[in-house]
């Protein structure tokens, strides 16, 4: 006897999809990998990367998620964690504990990382500033 699967086999290779600016910020692009359909909403696991200069990021928000991780790939990224600054640089894996306050503020051009989140239909729910942000630092200008 088979035991009845609740999610399915998924493979994406990188040509199965492109990335795209329809995600969450206009600013990032971002590449499905198949798991939100393979899991049945279960799980999302997208590609990041930045798309343009950082001017005002993410603002300050929280999401409604019960499991939220952030592996950084490539470049940098800046976030304030409640009032505390912390540099996710390439190799870092950072656990977004359920509920907490953050902002991604500044992101390196080469900026990329896997996010996985359950369940892919997470919220997201701006709130009140918790203190200043630090400047964002700029790009180097190309020709």
């Amino acid at each position: 006897m088979t035991a009845q699967l609740t999610t399915r086999f998924s493979h994406v290779r990188p040509q199965d999809t492109q990335y795209a600016g329809n995600g969450l910020r206009d600013f990032f692009l971002y590449r499905d990998l198949g798991i939100a359909d393979a899991t049945g909403g279960k799980v999302l696991a997208q590609l990041v990367k930045a798309n343009i200069p950082p001017e005002r990021g993410t603002g300050w928000h929280r999401h409604e998620a019960e499991f939220h991780i952030v592996i950084m790939l490539k470049g940098w990224a800046r976030f304030m964690y409640g009032d505390k600054e912390t540099l996710v640089a390439a190799g870092d894996c950072v656990h977004q504990a359920p509920g907490i306050v953050h902002y991604l503020f500044d992101y390196s051009p080469d900026m990329e990382y896997l996010e996985i989140v359950a369940p892919a239909d997470f919220k997201t729910i701006g709130v009140e500033p918790v203190c200043d942000v630090p400047a964002v630092t700029p790009w180097p200008e190309t020709t």
